[in-house]
């Protein structure tokens, strides 16, 4: 059984949000991959699909997500289970936002009309 330690986590960025590589391909996984999420207080969704269920658990903070148009709230200690093609959106208030998340390896992003993607943190 592979252990990843803190320092083999691989970080990511873009504006508003951090992703933490805890498992995926690049770090030994096979099947899954999984990341800690931190978003930053006041940050807007980007609305996005993903190609393969993705699971949310929120550690703590709130956001609103958007699914198909349809708001709910995700506060610490609940999860969310994306089902794939469905414009999701994910936006904070005040407080932020931290969760873990999960996908199978092989699940990818899309923005828009464009191409399917992997994302790095989740490679």
């Amino acid at each position: 059984m592979p252990v990843i330690t803190h320092h083999e986590r691989l970080h990511h960025e873009i504006p508003g949000a951090r992703f933490e590589t805890l498992a995926s391909p690049s770090l030994g996984s096979e099947e899954t991959s999984v990341w800690r999420l931190r978003l930053e207080p006041n940050t807007p969704g980007m609305p996005h699909r993903v190609t393969r269920e993705e699971i949310f658990v929120a550690l703590d903070g709130s956001a609103t997500a958007s699914l198909d148009g349809d708001a709910v709230l995700l506060e610490a200690g609940s999860s969310l289970v994306l089902p794939p093609d469905v414009e999701f959106a994910l936006a904070t208030g005040a407080d932020g936002f931290e969760a873990i998340v999960c996908m199978p390896v092989g699940g990818q992003g899309r923005l828009g009309a464009g191409e399917p993607f992997t994302p790095p943190w989740a490679a």
